[in-house]
């Protein structure tokens, strides 16, 4: 199921992106933009910038930038259907699916929202128990004695669970809630005998939270030894709620940890509360399930760097590091801080004091490569044979770091750690990539032979400038005017894509948008240029968004000096875009030839030599054809 497009586009028609920014920041206005510090990088002066005109933001200091459909989703990290829809609700339009029926569609939003609305409900039944009911002063007394302060539980929303078999149900019940929509939310169940009772009873509620603020789901601990009860209890999965891809308190810390540029993983709900009362508020917790990649994912959305805060107890530490090569996998970077013996960060943060606490995680925060190497080879000693499991395991971990460099830096420095040549442990490395790579490219006994791999393409700064200008002032002229009509029924998008169909774009960016294209017309459709701004691939967004909020006038000497063609918009369209892709050609031509002549160079037979000499010449004769009728000069 996803949005229509239509609903898509009512909604790029009807947003302004100054409406959408100003309900999160305070902007000030400059000439024909408006200006405000930016949300998504640490900065003093005031580098975010609002184009009303053109619809789009861009920060010129991180680079940040796109329409409000955009906005929305990196701000509040929403999906682009979630963005959608938020935008959706502030314009007041009406939402239209594809996919399946109105009436099914209508049904599964309703219901969706339906468990929402009862999960928004049970939070504000189990707060009011908490204060209004007698037996809610346990609750009471436990937070009194965990040491949350009475704004700290109202903050989080937390409450308390009556002992009662079906008190909740029954009193949801009263107040019109099915008891098909309480068991699909996980707050009621049925036994065997057709009996309902309630999941939680007698316990104290810790509300989980989506990042949008909506309660989703329930963490909750069992005040009273009961043998045939669990001491913890969470929420089933449910369509609203999927554990795996939920962090606790992510949605108080998100704006801590984009401030930071950290985040603190801690183990338990009450470590994230303990920190965040203490004024520690970049802390999320995995709520003592192994970590996913889905949460470090979400992680990553905010910062790359992630530091983990074990208990004092040394037992299970070293099970628990293995989780830890996950995160190195996903190209964040984690440090490890252990906490004092007996002490875990609720207890710990009370002890010491917001001060104190981020001092011990100043200097006993430790790089996850490092820590481990310290704690495997203080067990290891000098065994020969258990140094090395010791130089293997940390192998393994640097092999899940994705980047070259940071790889190469982690051999050396494990290296000189280990008294071992880096060409070794680089070797072993290796080893473990190229294994990996072998097991993700094997072909299954149904798939076909894969296909012979291309030969490595150039760095884009290794490219000609002069052909990637010309690339980006095409790529630009599409963005801005593929909707003109050249001639009845065509396109400039269907025109400029048929004429460069034998063109491989150099700039792999360029190429995406390109093939974004063809998709689209392949539909019957041409996109417009905000499509690009919520496209999947940040750099896609970023330079969509770059070349949208470029001024319009270009120097000439592009042209005079490098014999660039840059479209100018006081010119005929279609006479614009005919040279324009003439030049683009010229240039791939021009690059065609260089590689020839080097080819040619190394070629050591002579038929080889007379194959790429009939190519060179095909390729000149074509260039002079090309380079008569745009009136340059062709130098033999």
């Amino acid at each position: 199921m996803r949005i229509s497009l239509n609903t898509a586009e009512t909604i790029r028609q009807q947003m302004n992106v100054l409406e959408v920014v100003e309900d999160f920041l305070s902007l000030k206005r400059k000439g024909n933009n408006w200006w405000a510090p930016c949300p998504f990088h640490n900065e003093r002066t005031a580098s975010f910038s609002v184009n009303p005109a053109k619809g789009i933001y861009k920060c010129f200091g991180c680079g940040a930038g796109g329409d409000a459909i955009t906005f929305i989703m990196e701000h509040e990290q929403l999906s682009y259907p979630e963005a959608l829809a938020y935008l959706a609700k502030k314009y007041n339009i009406e939402v239209e699916y594809e996919g399946g029926s109105p009436d099914e569609h209508r049904a599964e939003l309703q219901a969706r929202e339906s468990l929402l609305i009862a999960m928004e409900y049970a939070k504000q039944y189990y707060q009011k128990h908490l204060y209004e009911h007698e037996d809610g002063r346990i609750g009471q007394s436990y937070f009194k004695e965990r040491g949350f302060l009475p704004q700290t539980v109202k903050h989080f929303e937390l409450g308390f669970s009556p002992a009662a078999w079906d008190a909740f149900t029954q009193h949801a019940l009263g107040h019109g809630y099915t008891l098909e929509t309480l068991i699909k939310a996980g707050l009621s169940s049925t036994n065997e005998a057709g009996k309902t009772y309630d999941r939680f009873r007698e316990r104290v509620m810790f509300p989980i939270h989506n990042l949008a603020g909506k309660v989703i789901a329930f963490g909750a601990r069992l005040l009273t030894k009961e043998a045939k009860q669990a001491k913890y209890l969470n929420s089933p999965e449910t369509p609203i709620y999927h554990k795996g891809q939920v962090l606790y308190g992510l949605y108080f810390a998100k704006k801590a940890i984009r401030e930071l540029n950290e985040c603190l993983l801690v183990e338990g709900y009450t470590d994230v509360i303990s920190l965040h009362q203490a004024g520690i508020k970049h802390v999320v917790s995995s709520s003592g399930t192994a970590l996913t990649v889905e949460q470090i994912r979400l992680i990553g959305r905010f910062t790359p760097n992630v530091t983990v805060v074990y208990d004092g107890d040394a037992a299970g530490i070293k099970a628990a590091l293995r989780g830890l090569d996950l995160i190195l996998e996903q190209g964040l970077n984690v440090k490890v801080a252990v906490l004092p013996d007996g002490q875990d960060p609720d207890s710990y943060v009370q002890a010491v004091g917001e001060e104190a606490f981020r001092q011990y995680l100043d200097t006993q925060a430790t790089d996850f490569i490092t820590f481990k190497t310290a704690l495997f080879l203080q067990d290891a000693g000098n065994d020969p044979l258990k140094r090395t499991e010791v130089l293997r395991e940390i192998v393994q971990s640097i092999a899940k770091i994705p980047d070259a460099i940071a790889r190469a830096v982690w051999v050396q420095h494990t290296s000189e750690r280990m008294r071992i040549g880096e060409e070794t442990i680089m070797t072993e490395v290796n080893k473990l990539l190229l294994k990996a790579a072998q097991k993700q490219s094997a072909p299954t006994p149904e798939s076909e032979a894969p296909e012979a791999p291309p030969l490595p393409k150039p760095p884009e700064e290794a490219l000609p400038s002069a052909l990637l200008q010309q690339e980006r002032e095409n790529i630009r002229m599409l963005l801005y005017y593929a909707h003109y009509e050249l001639e009845q029924d065509l396109t400039l998008c269907r025109y400029f894509l048929q004429e460069i169909a034998d063109l491989k774009l150099q700039n792999p960016i360029y190429q995406k948008i390109a093939d974004t294209y063809k998709q689209y017309l392949l539909e019957g459709e041409v996109p417009v240029a905000e499509v690009f701004l919520t496209h999947p691939d940040p750099e896609v967004r970023r330079e969509v968004a770059i070349l949208m909020a470029q001024k319009r006038e270009v120097s000439n000497n592009w042209y005079e000096k490098h014999e660039v063609y840059i479209p100018k918009d006081e010119e005929m369209l279609g006479s614009l875009v005919y040279r324009a892709i003439l030049h683009l050609k010229l240039r791939h031509i021009r690059e065609q030839i260089r590689l020839n002549m080097q080819a040619l160079e190394a070629a050591t037979t002579p038929e080889a030599q007379d194959e790429l000499l009939q190519v060179a010449m095909a390729l000149k004769a074509l260039e002079k054809d090309i380079a008569t009728f745009l009136g340059n000069v062709i130098m033999r």
